[in-house]
């Protein structure tokens, strides 16, 4: 084989293999980015359903308020969306809802009819990407995070300018809350519960390559980050909830599980350790799975989410669900 031929095979190889690689990013940026469903997550071991009864009950709940549809632009000219529940008497108390990844609003039915039965205004935004909300891409929190800012602006906006306002997330809702303690939020925003975030867009795509495909990060990773600047206009590595909670000026509480294996517990350690030195209680429950924290035990969440709004929203605080409740 003369040397024409020799390089004329190892380019032919090489070109293979950048097209296969490059075919491997984009099915990534299909499976965990792009707007579609994600059956995947379905037969997921480690993604637990909720079936206790006062999950199944606030679901039914949710379905007989009488919610407001609302509706916001992005800062990118997203229509958004989310649903509001007035408090039954006049108060300046609201709470901004957090969902997970591939979920909606309604998701947080359960804490909704909590806090909305303590007499707080309710709001459960679809987050960009995900239920009536328009948008090709999911953000991991990080385009969410100005999504949320403008959401916060709407509140105040109902409310009036002695909101009081909690925001609450779950998984990447938990994440996008921690992302937008990071940047310069308004007084009406008192103090932020985070369940079971990750520590950034990032680790959580690198553990999750692992965890599934048993891929490798490099060059996988830094490759499916370059789809996703071009597609959806970020790059994995400048969403980082860890920089943005060191930035925060609000109170945060970090809960997590104990036995998470989706997001790993060790993760909000991380986060803690990063926060900036504000009241910043964690609550780690054993053998909670991802998200299932508040069923696994109830007492000690309400325990710690009462304390914690006690501290910085004054007595009047949500009356979350008793043991014999959940």
């Amino acid at each position: 084989m003369n040397a024409v031929v020799l390089w004329s095979v190892v380019a032919a190889v090489l070109i293979l293999l950048a097209l296969a690689l490059v075919s491997v990013c984009l099915y990534l940026y299909r499976v965990a980015i792009a707007r579609n469903s994600k059956a995947f997550l379905g037969a997921d071991p480690s993604l637990p359903e909720n079936e206790t009864s006062s999950w199944h009950s606030a679901a039914a709940w949710y379905g007989s308020q009488p919610f407001e549809l609302v509706q916001i632009a992005s800062f990118d000219g997203l229509k958004l969306r989310g649903h509001y529940l007035q408090a039954d008497v006049p108060t300046h108390r609201a709470v901004v809802l957090a969902h997970g990844y591939s979920g909606q609003g309604e998701d947080m039915a359960a804490f909704a009819r909590e806090y909305h039965a303590a007499g707080y205004h309710v709001l459960m935004p679809d987050a960009r990407g995900h239920g009536h909300s328009e948008g090709r891409y999911i953000g991991f929190g990080w385009h969410e995070r100005k999504d949320y800012a403008r959401w916060i602006d709407e509140l105040v906006r109902r409310v009036g300018p002695d909101a009081q306002i909690v925001l609450h997330g779950i998984s990447m809702g938990g994440a996008t809350v921690l992302m937008t303690s990071g940047e310069p939020l308004p007084p009406q925003v008192k103090c932020i519960v985070s369940d079971c975030a990750y520590s950034s867009v990032k680790d959580i795509l690198t553990y999750q390559l692992k965890r599934m495909y048993k891929l490798p990060p490099w060059p996988l990773v830094p490759l499916t980050s370059l789809v996703c600047r071009i597609r959806a206009g970020y790059f994995f590595g400048e969403g980082s909830v860890l920089r943005q909670v060191s930035k925060a000026e609000k109170p945060i509480l970090f809960i997590h599980g104990g036995s998470d294996s989706f997001v790993p517990t060790a993760m909000v350690h991380e986060l803690h350790e990063a926060a900036a030195p504000v009241d910043k209680p964690l609550l780690i429950v054993p053998g909670a799975q991802h998200g299932t924290a508040y069923t696994t035990d109830p007492e000690a969440y309400k325990g710690e989410v009462l304390a914690f709004l006690a501290r910085n929203l004054g007595p009047e605080t949500v009356r979350l669900p008793s043991s014999q409740e959940a």
